[in-house]
């Protein structure tokens, strides 16, 4: 180790490393300083634009990944064109069977934060790194899967709803026929109305217009 450092001259190394330390902190607990133009927030709450939705809020309860809620709500929203490109989605489903099951929508970011750090190392890939946000931030990503109408079940797939595993793959092979059906028909009409499934999960669609928006911590109780 180089004791100059400690010497009484070199407060200038001092300086600039509390000055890193005090960057990195900030960075640590705020969401990331992003340049440019953004598009101002319009997020819409799913149920009020189309009722046919379900949700089931995973956040708002114990059941989800970090074992206890992390929304103090159980609401879902998106920016106002990807909530539309939604509606069609559903309008697309119903002569089929099928409505939308919604697990999550945007997401403040200081949530993405909290799972970043939960979450092991090998796993990272199923969430966000906060130091660049997650699309859920933007409000253009969501989560979500199929019920039936006549029953108000939720529909199987592969593999359930925030399983780390190769189950939760878009193209896994493994699981029914049925389930990967119902997987790739979720997925077909997502895709044909705006929407891309991210790679390691088949539930998790991002809007094609999320680079639009900035990252946002607006908490729901914010959100009209």
């Amino acid at each position: 180790m180089n004791l100059t450092c400690f010497k009484k001259g070199n407060n200038s190394f001092w300086i600039s490393y509390l000055l890193c330390l005090v960057l990195f902190n900030s960075c640590a607990t705020r969401p990331p300083h992003e340049t440019g133009t953004f598009n101002i927030p319009d997020l819409v709450e799913l149920v009020k634009l189309d009722t046919s939705f379900h949700l089931d809020i995973r956040y708002a309860t114990n059941n989800n990944l970090v074992g206890k809620p992390v929304y103090k709500e159980a609401r879902a929203f998106l920016q106002r064109p990807a909530a539309e490109a939604l509606v069609n989605v559903g309008k697309e489903l119903k002569p089929l069977g099928y409505g939308l099951l919604i697990f999550d929508g945007y997401r403040p970011w200081k949530v993405t934060k909290t799972f970043w750090d939960m979450t092991s190392k090998e796993n990272k890939k199923f969430v966000a790194d906060p130091k660049i946000g997650s699309k859920h931030n933007r409000g253009c990503a969501i989560d979500l899967s199929l019920y039936e109408i006549a029953t108000g079940k939720e529909v199987q797939m592969t593999g359930v709803y925030d399983e780390m595993s190769e189950r939760s793959y878009p193209y896994y092979t493994g699981g029914t026929e049925i389930q990967r059906k119902m997987r790739d028909l979720l997925r077909t009409k997502m895709e044909a109305n705006g929407f891309t499934v991210y790679d390691y999960e088949w539930w998790h669609f991002d809007y094609k217009d999320w680079k639009t928006y900035r990252v946002e911590n607006i908490p729901f109780s914010k959100i009209r």
